[in-house]
């Protein structure tokens, strides 16, 4: 974040700690710190077996395994998009990092699938398998059926993408195009033994969404929600997953973060509300009504979680849903100088750009005029990433180790 106008300096003590808060959540749900403190926690989980780590959160995840496991992880695949390897892991002969594709599939996440098909293959029959999932996966590894190409698998994800589909939708559509999402992953085990940790980027922590659920079958008979035409083509009737039922753990969640975001906010003196619904829906209403409310909301720091959607225009400009969402809600408090609010994602990834949400204030809105953008134009045309960056509100991460969605916090300052 660039430095603020000499007249918002006050609020320096305040933004600062609404950087502690997020950040404390962020610590709390770490990839390595989850996966590590299971297996301590359950150590007949934890003898010489094979891992393998899928997603945004692998490398970080497999830090985890390897801290503890150490000579009991005799082989270790990592699939995971570009810039979120780890320096760790690549000293180590046992474990191999392959870097794919988020959040469009490509050639790479073709590849990456038949990486891992042939990794399973290598193991021993009574060799375990312990897989480490979080978001991203889905579009990360791909098995195509043989009807399927993949000119058919980047023109759906792309629609989905815009299409302001919530995630449980979104996994559900791309299992109909798949040989090894909704629980397909299952047969190629050929019944070596498994178990899944799982760090949740989905409502209600649901295995069978988490990376469109590999190893965890979807309901058979859910029905598609309505597609544009020219895709009706890439689809055929899936294959019956296994019945088999794989252990699944969820390490870390969004509400695990929550809770350590309160914690630290409780930590720093505030009053803390976090008895929220899960945040969900159109990121713009989102923000103005979570404007709406601090407005009257007493004096303190307001927690929710989750993860809105943003149906984006056929030329969208630079940002994602917390960008817009932080932009909607600046224009609910303009003026007031006692309201800050935070809205990022905790993969440190807003949508297709590489900011994790941004940082606003009461006088973000008219920051953004003086620097001559038209707010509301700006979030018409999904392009909140350029506004927020010149007012000096944009939040910059890098690879934060984890995916439990997104987090908005609210904080009214005490007088």
């Amino acid at each position: 974040m660039k430095q603020l106008p000499d007249q918002f300096s006050c609020k320096h003590r305040y933004r600062e700690d609404m950087l502690h808060i997020y950040q404390a959540a962020l610590a709390r749900v770490a990839g390595d710190t989850a996966v590590s403190h299971w297996l301590k926690d359950h150590p007949s989980a934890c003898g010489s077996q094979a891992v393998v780590a899928i997603g945004k959160a692998a490398s970080a995840m497999m830090a985890g395994a390897l801290g503890v496991l150490r000579r009991s992880l005799v082989a270790g695949l990592v699939i995971t998009r570009e810039g979120y390897t780890q320096d760790r892991l690549q000293d180590n002969p046992a474990i191999e990092q392959v870097v794919s594709s988020h959040p469009v599939p490509d050639g790479r996440s073709l590849d990456a699938g038949r990486q891992l098909l042939a990794f399973i293959a290598a193991q021993p029959l009574d060799r375990p398998l312990l897989f480490l999932l979080s978001g991203g996966t889905s579009s990360l590894v791909e098995v195509l059926p043989e009807h399927g190409s993949l000119t058919d698998l980047q023109r759906l994800n792309h629609w989905l993408l815009a299409s302001g589909l919530d995630i449980r939708a979104m996994n559900q559509v791309r299992s109909r195009m798949s040989r090894i999402k909704g629980g397909q992953l299952v047969r190629y085990l050929q019944g070596r033994d498994a178990r899944v940790l799982f760090i949740s980027d989905v409502p209600g922590d649901d295995p069978a969404i988490v990376g469109s659920g590999l190893l965890f079958p979807q309901q058979p008979d859910l029905a598609l929600p309505p597609l544009p035409d020219e895709l009706h083509d890439c689809f055929a009737q899936p294959d019956v997953p296994p019945s088999r039922a794989i252990p699944h753990h969820a390490v870390a969640t969004n509400a695990h973060a929550l809770e350590a975001a309160a914690q630290a906010a409780r930590d720093l003196g505030y009053e803390t509300v976090s008895d929220f619904p899960f945040l969900q829906g159109d990121a713009e209403t989102r923000g103005r009504e979570f404007g709406q409310y601090l407005r009257q909301a007493g004096a303190g720091v307001h927690l929710m979680g989750g993860e809105t959607t943003v149906r984006l225009p056929p030329e969208p400009g630079r940002g994602g849903r917390n960008q817009n969402l932080a932009l909607a809600t600046a224009a609910e408090i303009q003026g007031r100088e006692d309201l800050l609010v935070l809205a990022a994602a905790t993969d440190g990834s807003d949508g297709m750009s590489e900011d994790a949400g941004a940082l606003v204030d009461g006088g973000t809105w008219q920051r953004a005029i003086d620097e001559d953008f038209k707010p509301r134009q700006s979030l018409a045309t999904a392009d909140s990433g350029r506004l927020l960056e010149a007012t000096g509100d944009l939040l910059h991460t890098g690879p934060t180790g984890t995916n439990v969605m997104d987090l908005l916090i609210g904080m009214r300052i005490p007088r």
